[in-house]
Parts: C-alpha cells; sequence; structure tokens
C-alpha cells in the first residue's frame, strides 16, 4: 500500500510487530517503564472493545482529559481503532484557575459534540460541572468503566477524520481543528524526511511537552509510532519541578532527538545546578528542536554555552515553525549547522515593513524552510507575493495541512486564501529562509510604525524582579486620545514586595526605553499567575488587556486544601449524577 494511502490504525498495527522499541514512561523517582508496541497495540485495542461495547460509533468525537500517562495512550489509540476521532483536551493544571478552565472546558465539549468525555480518575472528580452543562449523551467514564474483550479495529480510509486537536488560543478562543489520517500521516513523512540516516539519528527520543499539545502527540509520540522507534515520555510536572531530569533522560537512555518551547531552554539555563548534572553526556542529543513560541537568541546562546561542556553540539539547537492547523510543522532549520540568526535595521522594520540588516538592530531567528511537501509564502493584503525581505502575511500550502475547523465552515472559509492557510503570522523571506515578526493581532502600532511585541517583552525579561516569560505587552486607542499607548503587564517574582511594585515598574519602563527606544505608557505589575494562558502556557495579550480594559484582570484565587476538597466533591457528584441519568435513559 502506497504510504500516503496509510491510516493512523495501519501505522499502529505495523509498529505492534516490533517488541524491541515502544514509549517509555517516566515517574517521579525518574525509574523507567518499557511498554513495548506490542503491549501498546493489545491495550488500544482492550479500549476500543469497550467503546464499542458502550455504543461509540464510527466518526464519534471522543473528548481525552488526562495527565501524561499509558492512560492516555491506551485511551487515544483505542478511539482510533473504534473509527471515532479522539479531542485531546488540556487537564486543570492552574487550579487556581478551575473556573476558567471549566467554562472553556465547556465551549469545547460543545464545539465539538462529544458524545463521550474519558478521563483520569482523579481529573474526573474536577470536571463536573463541565461535563453535566455539555452533557456528552456517553457521560464521562474512566478507563475501568470499558469493559468487554478486544475490539475489531475499524479501517477507515487515509481521507477520513482521524482526530481534533484544539488551535491553542494565543489571540481567540480556541478552535477545533479536524485532521484527516492522511494529513497526519504527511506531517510524519514530513518530518521523518528530515532526519538524514548519515548523521546518527536513530529516531530515539525524549519528551516531556503535554501529549494534549501537538508537538507532543504527533511530533513525538505519533512520530515514534511510525518509524517505530523508541519515545521516553517525562511528566511535564516533573520537568517544571526539576529540569535536570530531562537532560539526565537525554543521556541516560542516548536519544538523538527532543523538543521544547523556547522557555524550556531558558529554565534549564537558570535553575539546573551543576551538581544535579554530574557525568551526564549530551553528545548523542543531534536535534533539539526549539518551536511553539517566539525562539529568542539570547536563550539559546546561553544554553548552547552552559550545556557545551557537557558534549551539546551547538548545531543541534533548530528553530522550527508550525500550528495546530498545518497538523503540526511547517518549516524547519538545517539540522548541519548551528541555529541562525541576524540584526536588522529597527527603524526600516518598523516603519516600512523592510528587513535590511544592520550591524545594531533587532535579532530575528531563521526559522528555517519548508518540510518536505510544504510550501510557504509571504503576500500582501492582497494576496499578492512579496519580494524578499518585505514583510507580510505568512501563507502555507501542503498535504499536512487541516481539512478545517471542525462544523465551522466560515470559519474555516475565513482560514484559507486561494487554497493556501493563512497562519496569521508576520514575515519576510531572507536569503530563502522564513523569518517571523509576530502574530498580526498582537503587533504593536505605535505612531504609525509595527513593532514586535516579543522584542519588548524580553527586554523586560532583564529586569531584576520579573517572573521570566511572565511579561505582556500591548497597544491600543485609549477614547479621546490622538494615538496608540504601549502598556506593560508584568508578573513579578514571589519574592517582590507590593511596595517595591512601583520601583520595578519604573525599571521596566527603562529598560524597554534603553534596548528598544519605545517609550511605555502605562506599567502594571501583577501578582505571579495573574496573566490568562493558553492550554500549553502561552501568554494570552488580546485577552490580557480585555481584562485590563473592563478592569477584571484579578489576582488568582488561593487554591486551598479545603477549596480543592469541595471542588472534587462537587465534581464528583456532578459526573455521578449526569451518568445515573444517562443510564435511566438507557
Amino acid at each position: 500500500m502506497p504510504t500516503e494511502d496509510l491510516t493512523l490504525v495501519d501505522m499502529l498495527e505495523r509498529a505492534s510487530h516490533n517488541p524491541e522499541t515502544g514509549l517509555r514512561m517516566i515517574d517521579r523517582y525518574e525509574d523507567a517503564e518499557l511498554f513495548a508496541y506490542p503491549d501498546v497495540w493489545r491495550r488500544a485495542l482492550g479500549v476500543c472493545g469497550g467503546l464499542q461495547d458502550l455504543g461509540v460509533e464510527p466518526g464519534d468525537r471522543v473528548a481525552l482529559v488526562y495527565p501524561t500517562s499509558m492512560e492516555f495512550v491506551d485511551a487515544f489509540f483505542g478511539t482510533i481503532l473504534a473509527g471515532a476521532l479522539p479531542v485531546p483536551l488540556y487537564p486543570p493544571v492552574r487550579l487556581h484557575r478551575l473556573e476558567e478552565y471549566q467554562a472553556r472546558t465547556i465551549r469545547m465539549l460543545r464545539a465539538v459534540e462529544a458524545v463521550l468525555v474519558l478521563a483520569e480518575s482523579r481529573v474526573r472528580r474536577v470536571l463536573g460541572p463541565a461535563v453535566a452543562a455539555a452533557e456528552p449523551p456517553l457521560g464521562c467514564r474512566v478507563l475501568g468503566d470499558l469493559f468487554g474483550g478486544p475490539g475489531e479495529p475499524i479501517r477507515p480510509s487515509a481521507d477520513t477524520l482521524a482526530m481534533v486537536q484544539f488551535s491553542s488560543g494565543t489571540t481567540v478562543d480556541p478552535k477545533p481543528v479536524a485532521l484527516s489520517h492522511r494529513a497526519v500521516l504527511a506531517q510524519i513523512d514530513g518530518l521523518n524526511a528530515h532526519w538524514p540516516i548519515d548523521t546518527g539519528i536513530d529516531h530515539s527520543g525524549v519528551s516531556w511537552l503535554p501529549l494534549y499539545h501537538d508537538m507532543g502527540l504527533i511530533g513525538c509520540v505519533i512520530a515514534a509510532v511510525a518509524v517505530p522507534g523508541t519515545m521516553t515520555l517525562i511528566p511535564p510536572e516533573l520537568f517544571l519541578a526539576r529540569p535536570a531530569v530531562w537532560l539526565r533522560t537525554l543521556s541516560a537512555t542516548g536519544a538523538t532527538i527532543s523538543v521544547a518551547p523556547n522557555f524550556g531552554y531558558g529554565l534549564c539555563v537558570d535553575k539546573i545546578k551543576d551538581e544535579q548534572i554530574e557525568g551526564i553526556d549530551l553528545s548523542r542529543w543531534r536535534v533539539a528542536l526549539c518551536g511553539a513560541e517566539p525562539v529568542v537568541p539570547r536563550v539559546m546562546r546561553r544554553f548552547i554555552d552552559r550545556f557545551t561542556p557537557y558534549g551539546l553540539r551547538p548545531e543541534a539547537l533548530t528553530p522550527v515553525y508550525g500550528m495546530s492547523e498545518a497538523t503540526l510543522g511547517v518549516t524547519f532549520s538545517d539540522l548541519r549547522r548551528p541555529f541562525v540568526s541576524r540584526c536588522f535595521d529597527r527603524e526600516l522594520l518598523s516603519r516600512d515593513g523592510r528587513a535590511v540588516e544592520a550591524v545594531d538592530g533587532v535579532e530575528l531567528v531563521s526559522v528555517g524552510r519548508p518540510i518536505a511537501g510544504a510550501e510557504v509564502r509571504v503576500v500582501d493584503g492582497d494576496a499578492v507575493e512579496l519580494n524578499e525581505g518585505l514583510v507580510g502575511d505568512v501563507l502555507a500550502r501542503g498535504p499536512s495541512i487541516m481539512d478545517g475547523y471542525f462544523n465551522r465552515p466560515e470559519a474555516t472559509r475565513e482560514a484559507f486564501r486561494d487554497g493556501w492557510l493563512d497562519t496569521g503570522d508576520l514575515g519576510f523571506i531572507h536569503t530563502g529562509e522564513l523569518f517571523l515578526t509576530g502574530r498580526k493581532k498582537d503587533v504593536l502600532i505605535l505612531r504609525g510604525r509595527c513593532h514586535s511585541p516579543t522584542e519588548v517583552e524580553a527586554a523586560v525579561d532583564e529586569v531584576a524582579g520579573v517572573r521570566t516569560g511572565c511579561s505582556v505587552a500591548v497597544s491600543w486607542l485609549p477614547d479621546g486620545e490622538d494615538g496608540e499607548v504601549l502598556l506593560l503587564l508584568v508578573e513579578a517574582h514571589r519574592t517582590v514586595k507590593h511596595d517595591d511594585f512601583a520601583a520595578l515598574a519604573e525599571a521596566c519602563r527603562r529598560e524597554v526605553r534603553s534596548a528598544t527606544g519605545l517609550a511605555v505608557d502605562g506599567v502594571e505589575v501583577l501578582v505571579p499567575g495573574t496573566l490568562p494562558r493558553t492550554s500549553s502556557g502561552k501568554l494570552r495579550r488580546q485577552e490580557s488587556l480585555r481584562l485590563y480594559l473592563a478592569d477584571e484582570l484579578d489576582a488568582p484565587r488561593p487554591m486551598t486544601p479545603w477549596r480543592l476538597a469541595g471542588a472534587a466533591v462537587r465534581g464528583s457528584l456532578e459526573v455521578a449524577r449526569l451518568n445515573r441519568k444517562i443510564r435511566g435513559r438507557g
């Protein structure tokens, strides 16, 4: 069967004949357990049978709410084998924002018309209000509720929808991205074509990215199953608490591929102590992908300088670019060289949208060239392709682009221009490679000129007392004003006292002026955890501005043990009530 006609069912079945490789789970003690692919196939068949006995039909949407675990893998592939569409949703990781989480979960469950929610047992206890409001016809279950023998896999065509993944929702609510089997496997082909055999890359990997995120699920787990290669999975909360576990696991397994957003590399530099990584060897780590958020060259250089003594290859750091609507990746940097950055004249870039190299200017990182099968172009507002060095809208086309947004024909039409996906990003081509300047909806417009919020926020990160990666730069036109104003929303470190907030705000103004030449009109210093984020941890700039203007940008409500216990009891009662109601109908 030609590769383009394969499905995820075929992919997993082929992997099941390879008992030497599989998915390795790391627990909080850093002990590892390998689940070989024959076992992954057997466990998925069991879930498939349980879903079929429950009444799940091909094409039904099944929401999955799990932390990183084999339960997620079982539920995901079991749903695929049953012919239904898995819809990974993020668990409540920010418990102090529980009401906000439940409201967003309700919207996502309704958007895909989920017939069933499968959840980890502890997560199910706090899902109650969301599930009760959405009323999925088959209720909310844990895997232990599914009974029956191994199911009979449904054999879909390559053009059948395989899954729905929600976009990150940095500028709007997350949208349900519908992906066919063909699109997912085209993405995997594009990724795997990027690993030259003669470089020593053996398709073994380590990931701490959450499995509800496209980079963690598609870029790591599904990519590994397709080879099949061994993928070692670290719970994200373990990495955040002990970043050194990532590098220790890379060393212990000898894995050659791993991926992280920019903040992950920065966290390693800031938090890992020498004694935590004594004796590690990173020389086999050939591909350290960096994506999902803007790549900051200073962070990349610090990571290379810090860990080169442990065998890290400078050329391993590989900036990439992608999005949920493209299944995952769109462009990759060259694996054979260190990452590339260039400085561009700030005045010409902001005033004219022209990228002209300058000795002292805005430093931007190349995110490379399109992966195999993909195309990228930069156009103006009339969709006319621009010459190299001119900033415009970034469009993408290729076999892994989404079929559309699930049940949203109007949003789907708006997402495309003459068959090209409008990514919502701005950028330009320079020496044949793509450079990004920011999200179109987040661009700062000040005195008629465009500026990147990322550059302003990076400057604030240099101020002592500011939480790294926890600042938002936004602009808007107040009533009665002649021009837009620049506002900074900054979370202070927990050690900063409220009495020192004014001094911290002034330090932020000075640093932004020094680094960018921009005058900040207002700085609001906030307590940790105040700024709204996406499920993958990205800051939501426009939502931050909306809440600020509505005087609703409030400090998070502390999650006390009593409050958590109360939420768990109420949630459990809501789920039990819904499931009883469903049984009564039957």
